[in-house]
């Protein structure tokens, strides 16, 4: 059952205490900054889960949402993986889509033109299977009317080759980033990092030695499902992205991690789907959210997140929701460590 967000939550987020004197006429500036990019709200859809942003026109005015990030762009276009593939797990969801999209040309000739005056940061999402194909998909962007900033995927889990090879190798992610940052030096690079390495932090260090703007994360969790029945994975990939408020906790560490350790801003992610979830976040050192698997369950919920975070705002006296970001409240003298045991 979904929180409320007409009062301050209790728990997890800490209320925080409103000013003293005349009660404020003036409404919440929900503005962040992200590195380069200043959005007009912390509410961005993630990639993968918004197709390329004019499927949701039936559901919501894009205007209303901080940005959304493209579907996956690739130098040619991808049928993705045979079906079944996605399933419902506890808590959340595995898919194993495989990176299907139209191709960047494709995108470029017919899908952007349809957005230009959607009124909010359109993020295209790139990828590749060799660093040659990403430098290539980041050159036919640049500079494209329209984009606000390039996000790199180094972090799908559903292809035999591309994301997850370079994404778990520090010294590969640091030279492909500076590839794709001399490609295209018009646009704000956001890169998204997998949570599938041993520290994430290391990772996100070699991005911003490559040039990174922005950090994302966390994509998914491998994953799996099995069918008691015939005995058989029940994607036909075998192995899944799992993404869903089951990975919550783990995403929050590994973004307050990031934030503290790594110096770039953070584009947190990973089962959000109401304002507390958001909030958290950013206590956690996000700057702003991706929203991705409620967008599934319900395609309204990336604008519903906006109106909660406002009204948590002002009912607990924050002004400006930027001011949340990085503001946990840490026992004195216990820095964060895993458990031993």
């Amino acid at each position: 059952m979904r929180r409320r967000a007409d009062r301050a939550p209790r728990g997890t987020v800490p209320r925080v205490r409103a000013a003293a004197g005349r009660p404020r006429k003036r409404g919440v500036d929900l503005s962040v900054d992200l590195g380069p990019l200043r959005l007009k709200n912390p509410i961005v859809a993630a990639s993968g889960t918004f197709g390329y942003g004019t499927d949701f026109l039936p559901y919501l005015d894009l205007r209303d949402l901080g940005g959304f990030v493209t579907k996956g762009l690739s130098l040619l276009p991808r049928r993705g993986n045979a079906p079944p593939r996605t399933c419902e797990t506890p808590s959340g969801m595995l898919n194993a889509i495989g990176l299907a999209n139209v191709g960047v040309e494709a995108f470029l000739s017919e899908k952007l033109p349809a957005l230009r005056d959607c009124g909010t940061a359109i993020i295209a999402n790139v990828f590749g299977e060799t660093q040659e194909e990403y430098v290539a998909v980041a050159r036919r962007l640049n500079g494209a009317p329209g984009l606000a900033a390039l996000e790199l995927n180094l972090s799908c889990p559903n292809t035999e080759k591309g994301g997850l090879a370079f994404g778990v190798s520090p010294p590969v992610v640091r030279q492909v980033v500076a590839a794709v940052r001399r490609a295209a030096p018009d646009l704000p690079l956001i890169v998204k990092l997998t949570p599938n390495i041993t520290d994430v932090a290391v990772a996100g260090s070699a991005a911003r030695e490559g040039g990174a703007d922005v950090l994302s994360l966390v994509n998914t969790f491998l994953g799996m499902a099995i069918d008691l029945e015939t005995r058989r994975p029940v994607l036909d990939n075998v192995v899944g992205g799992l993404s869903g408020p089951a990975i919550k906790p783990l995403a929050l560490y590994m973004v307050h991690r990031v934030y503290r350790e790594v110096g770039l801003p953070v584009l947190g992610m990973g089962g959000i789907s109401c304002a507390e979830d958001a909030l958290e976040f950013m206590l956690a050192g996000s700057a702003a959210v991706q929203v991705g698997t409620l967008n599934f369950f319900d395609p309204t919920g990336s604008v519903r997140l906006v109106r909660e975070i406002e009204a948590w705002c002002r009912s607990a006296g924050v002004r400006a929701v930027r001011d949340l970001t990085g503001t946990l409240r840490l026992p004195a003298g216990r820095p964060p460590a895993p458990c031993s045991g």
